[in-house]
């Protein structure tokens, strides 16, 4: 197995975060320094991150409903909670992808880094679907635009399905993963976010799981996850 594969699925990293670590020169096989992350390892080798021994480690994933205030992130060096706290799992987790603080819903975390770049790859156009509040009621002629798309700073957006709920609810599925992308996408159509939740990530739904609250997924789940991102 390529060494940045090995620490993925040991759970250090993602697959490209891993990359970074190796070419940084932080890793080690058989006590030297190795920086191609395509250097072939097995379970015999004494692999190490920073001097500490990484061993393979059986992959997890979890869904959180994530409230408002929490960040998704591993770790977070402020006052506000880190996702990961919602789990109760001597797994080293991380978040899948991102939700903002201020937003909630469903949230992957898991230390299966080759699932995890698979799922927020753009080549795989993974489904994410939210249900947003807004700040005005929203007409036909904007839920057409959104629908085919806007024009952000970071340039246009893909085709996207939207369905209204209410005069100010709609209920959203895109199948990119940019950075605070519904909120912008509603600021071009000269609206504004006032909440807004993930409910479905591919072919897991939220469900009833309690905000706050995690669960960990079963096989069959994780199972359509894999095929949702191939």
């Amino acid at each position: 197995m390529r060494l940045a594969k090995f620490l993925a699925h040991a759970g250090v990293a993602s697959r490209r975060k891993a990359e970074e670590i190796i070419a940084k020169g932080l890793v080690t096989v058989g006590g030297e320094v190795v920086t191609d992350p395509a250097r072939d390892v097995g379970e015999g080798d004494d692999v190490r991150v920073n001097g500490a021994p990484v061993g393979a480690e059986a992959r997890e994933v979890w869904a959180v409903n994530k409230p408002a205030g929490v960040v998704s992130t591993a770790r977070e060096p402020g006052s506000r909670p880190a996702v990961v706290e919602l789990v109760r799992t001597e797994a080293r987790l991380y978040p899948v992808g991102r939700l903002d603080a201020d937003s909630t819903g469903l949230l992957l975390l898991t230390n299966d880094g080759e699932l995890a770049n698979r799922l927020t790859h753009p080549r795989y156009e993974v489904s994410k679907t939210y249900r947003v509040q807004l700040r005005e009621a929203i007409s036909d002629r904007d839920l057409d635009r959104l629908c085919k798309g806007v024009e952000l700073e970071d340039g246009p957006t893909g085709t996207a399905k939207v369905k209204r709920l209410g005069k100010r609810e709609i209920e959203i599925t895109l199948r990119e993963g940019r950075n605070r992308q519904v909120r912008r996408m509603l600021e071009a159509v000269g609206n504004r976010v006032t909440s807004l939740r993930r409910v479905s990530f591919g072919p897991l739904n939220l469900g009833d799981l309690p905000e706050g609250k995690a669960r960990r997924l079963s096989d069959g789940e994780v199972a359509e996850l894999r095929d949702a991102s191939r």
